[in-house]
């Protein structure tokens, strides 16, 4: 059973002799009959410029000034602007607001692969559409409706998507401005930061607002998060065409830009100018390597899987092994993560980072001790030869926890699966 509805009556045309606003009316009084005792969102979507075009015939807009359409108002809610990718992401950020993932959409025959076009790009597999023909409820030729649409071709899909990108574009930063925490260590050559959750257009709570990571499990579709993206190389100065992230396997992979690409990986590293390498972090440690001396850089994931088979010096190792990196030679900087503060595991897998330093785990003896995967890898950096001083975990907003400082991080542990992610970047400039 549908939980929203949603119902196009966008560009239709109606045959005034034949009294067809008033079959209309009887039509939405009956999905409304239908659909209500159940779905918690019905919408009309319907064209705010249509008008009277010729003797006989009326757009929808009119029949609402003065043909009962009234009569309707608490049944449903009207979204009305000029451009289909507007409503139906006004549409879409209502039905995130309930939480709803299960949507009928009654359209058009003549416009039904329009409106799937839209819906491909601006919701994910997270919701399930079902579409069903509004003119089977239409007799005698009582709907004039507009010229076929066949979205077929590679024009006109680009064209849709042109359409969306400019009207994401338009919309306010949500929950402040964009803002990038940087560290005094890396040299001005590289251009790096770490991201918080302001200053994006990402408007489903636990991913708002600057997310940049879309996936089929979450509601942010992925031409949201390339506006962020857009904002985020604005503000920062990089080129968003060259931005790459890792494709996280919560290993130690890590692969070397140039060379083949991986399936899945965890780290990067290049010694490429001006392409911009990214790691993901929500509680993981987003974390940045630079050696001004050989002009390479990297970024690494490192949750507590990747802490534990050493993604950190995995990255460096392949540093030193692709650009003849010196070990004392290469910066690190680890980027907001979870504390020891919120982040618990199993006895039994506490107990590697126990073997590996006592200080990494607190209340060792209870059935979830609290781990410090922070101090791990600091520990199994400076193990393998990174300088302390050439490491930096502390400094204003890098060591917050980001499950306690729901304000400034997305979280994992705070958020659960739909959760939202900031990152760590770093760059060699041009």
């Amino acid at each position: 059973m549908a939980e929203a509805v949603l119902i196009d009556l966008s560009g239709l045309q109606l045959n005034a002799q034949k009294n067809c606003h008033e079959t209309l009316l009887e039509t939405l009084d009956d999905i409304h009959y239908h659909h209500a005792p159940k779905a918690k969102f019905l919408c009309i979507i319907c064209c705010r410029n249509a008008s009277k075009e010729k003797d006989g015939e009326y757009g929808l807009c009119e029949l609402e000034a003065g043909n009962g359409f009234s009569r309707l108002a608490g049944k449903f809610e009207t979204i009305s602007h000029p451009s289909l990718a507007a409503s139906l992401y006004t549409i879409k950020q209502k039905i995130d607001e309930e939480n709803l993932s299960c949507i009928k959409v009654i359209v058009p025959e003549h416009r039904k692969l329009l409106m799937k076009a839209y819906v491909g790009q601006l919701f994910t597999e997270v919701y399930e559409f079902a579409f069903e023909d509004l003119q089977g409820a239409w007799r005698d030729s009582l709907l004039k409706p507009s010229t076929g649409i066949n979205v077929t071709t590679t024009q006109e899909l680009e064209d849709i998507q042109h359409e969306i990108e400019t009207y994401l574009r338009s919309l306010p930063a949500l929950k402040g401005d964009l803002t990038i925490v940087t560290s005094p260590l890396i040299p001005d050559n590289f251009l790096h930061g770490f991201t918080t959750r302001t200053g994006g257009i990402s408007s489903v709570p636990t991913l708002s607002s600057l997310n940049l990571f879309s996936s089929s499990k979450r509601r942010d579709p992925k031409v949201v998060v390339q506006e962020n993206v857009r904002r985020l190389a604005n503000a920062a100065g990089f080129n968003a065409e060259k931005f790459y992230r890792i494709k996280t396997d919560h290993a130690s992979e890590v692969w070397v830009m140039g060379k083949k690409e991986p399936e899945s990986y965890d780290g990067i590293v290049t010694n490429q100018r001006g392409v911009t390498i990214t790691a993901l972090g929500a509680d993981c440690i987003p974390i940045v390597f630079a050696d001004p001396v050989k002009k390479a850089c990297g970024v690494a994931h490192s949750g507590w899987k990747g802490t534990l088979l050493g993604v950190a010096m995995a990255t460096v190792n392949a540093m030193i092994a692709e650009y003849g990196c010196d070990v004392e030679d290469i910066i690190v900087v680890l980027g907001p993560s979870v504390g020891s503060c919120c982040f618990t595991l199993p006895k039994e897998s506490a107990v590697s980072f126990h073997s590996l330093h006592p200080s990494c785990v607190r209340q060792f003896d209870s059935p979830r001790p609290y781990v410090d995967i922070r101090k791990a890898t600091r520990i199994l950096l400076e193990r393998g030869g990174i300088l302390p001083q050439n490491i930096q975990d502390q400094k204003e907003d890098l060591d917050l926890c980001t499950s306690c400082h729901p304000e400034k991080f997305f979280s994992h542990v705070r958020d659960g699966l739909n959760f939202g992610t900031q990152i760590g970047f770093i760059s060699l400039r041009e």
